[in-house]
């Protein structure tokens, strides 16, 4: 039974984003002394979790989306603690990897930020660039800067390597690296959204390759603290198993979630739109479809607050009436689409031993004469050794990136046989895999523009202004796993504070 005066929260969209937030909110009061909300999240799908899914492949279980995060932020293993599962966290095993440059798999160099180099010798060393294109970058460290302290506001992360380090930093290393993490052109890329260090190492006079080591050790010794000290985490499930430990632990906690029901409209009641009045007090309604958007489904829903963590155009639609202006901005937030082709091929289809943990490819890369398809290929079982079977080696190729529409003219077979041949082309492969999977995410993957954060800004001030209502997801600000997890929980956090004041504001 819901106490009286237990206030109803609902969590539009159950991603991993929209999970997180359901759990700050089950978890603390509205206020002290008060029972924490009643909370329902609503997921269109058929199930929750999102992207992190896993399917069975080969006698194993794999994560079709990212298999694993990073633990230089720590909101993803903080939760495994929290969940319980705290036990069942496995560091990748291999690290490092290649980048396809000059003809040729070469090790991407030491001391790398992103794919920005902080030190020259490994770099000249590794055979990246040319002879003359080392020296040019030489020269950031021995021809003084003025840094460019003038210059206010956001900048491509491009714009800032090409003018300290040259093109061809930008081209081999920056956007192979960084570029394929985010599925677009570093050109067009947001340094403050994604490598904020780039920024601030930029406005200082000196070498940008030592100011970006510095900077970044110093907030690394400075910030929150990382849970766990390997660069990498995954869990023995997958991710998809702290989806799934989630889910039972937040239904065991009694929160709701209604899977299979869309919400087609957000209702204020009293809002101007429909029948005027002042924002205190007042709820939600939502309008509740079938998955497919059509259909009764449950009818409507109220609640005293909402939050929603769905991709930036579907939170646009469901705004547009009550905050037109944060609306319009995450409208402009763009969408790229990626594949991935996993393959297990023989050992003894390999000519030479893998090494590292994969490799990556530049935009402007040729395979056999032909414009590179592929974006780069993980060794999976390189990485999470407890996904090795005797015999074989467990390849993830990566296709897709903003801009790039190849792959959606090509079926299922015709995008395994293209990305096969290339990969086979780069690691000298022999023969036909013996198993292959096509995993398709179409408009997955948010570009976070020049001035992104800006614009992230204004819609959390706009959605506040509103009440009872916050917006979380991969759109705002970071779109890996630990990311995702950090906005739902201060999503939830600001809807609780939001409670505890009367529900008018959510600061």
């Amino acid at each position: 039974m819901i106490p009286a005066g237990r206030p109803t929260v609902a969590v539009i969209g159950a991603g991993i984003a929209g999970l997180a937030a359901a759990w700050e909110l089950a978890r603390a009061s509205p206020g002290a002394g008060a029972p924490p909300p009643e909370v329902h999240v609503f997921e269109r799908d058929l199930r929750p979790g999102g992207v992190l899914r896993s399917a069975p492949f080969g006698g194993r279980t794999l994560d079709l989306a990212a298999d694993g995060f990073t633990s230089r932020r720590p909101e993803a293993v903080t939760l495994c603690e929290e969940l319980g599962i705290g036990d069942e966290l496995v560091p990748a095993a291999a690290t490092g990897g290649s980048v396809l440059a000059r003809g040729r798999l070469r090790p991407l160099p030491a001391g790398l930020v992103s794919g920005v180099p902080t030190r020259w010798w490994p770099l000249a060393r590794s055979g990246v660039l040319g002879p003359l294109e080392s020296l040019r970058v030489a020269r950031d460290l021995v021809v003084p800067h003025p840094g460019a302290r003038q210059v206010t506001g956001d900048r491509s992360v491009g714009e800032i390597v090409a003018g300290r380090l040259g093109r061809p930093v930008v081209e081999r290393l920056v956007d192979p690296v960084l570029g394929d993490r985010h599925a677009g052109g570093v050109d067009s890329l947001s340094a403050a959204a994604v490598e904020p260090v780039l920024i601030a190492a930029s406005h200082q006079p000196g070498s940008l390759m030592h100011r970006v080591g510095r900077t970044r050790r110093a907030r690394e010794c400075t910030g929150t603290p990382v849970v766990r000290a390997p660069g990498s985490w995954s869990l023995t499930g997958g991710t998809a198993r702290l989806v799934d430990r989630l889910v039972e632990r937040l239904r065991a906690g009694g929160v709701a979630i209604h899977t299979g029901t869309a919400v087609e409209a957000l209702v204020r009641d009293g809002h101007p739109a429909t029948g005027g009045g002042s924002q205190g007090g007042l709820r939600w309604r939502l309008v509740l479809a079938g998955p497919d958007g059509v259909g009764t489904g449950e009818g409507t829903f109220t609640a005293d607050a909402v939050v929603c963590a769905l991709p930036a155009t579907a939170t646009a639609t469901l705004l547009a009436v009550h905050a037109p202006m944060a609306a319009g901005l995450l409208s402009t937030v763009a969408y790229a689409s990626v594949s991935t082709v996993t393959v297990s091929v023989p050992v003894s289809a390999l000519r030479r031993p893998l090494s590292g943990a994969g490799f990556t490819v530049p935009q402007a890369t040729t395979i056999d004469g032909r414009p590179a398809l592929i974006t780069g290929c993980s060794y999976l079982a390189r990485r999470w050794p407890h996904l090795a079977v005797a015999g074989t080696e467990l390849l993830r190729i990566s296709v897709g990136r903003a801009g790039d529409h190849r792959p959606a003219v090509l079926d299922d077979d015709e995008l395994a046989a293209a990305a096969f041949a290339q990969c086979a082309q780069v690691l000298s492969l022999t023969g036909p895999p013996s198993l292959a999977m096509v995993t398709r995410w179409d408009r997955t993957c948010p570009q976070y523009q020049v001035g992104h954060l800006v614009r992230v800004a204004k819609v959390d001030e706009v959605v506040a202004a509103v009440g009872g209502l916050a917006v979380a997801g991969a759109a705002t600000r970071g779109a890996d796993i630990p990311a995702c997890i950090g906005s739902g929980r201060e999503a939830g956090r600001r809807v609780r504070r939001s409670l505890a004041a009367g529900g008018s504001r959510v600061r």
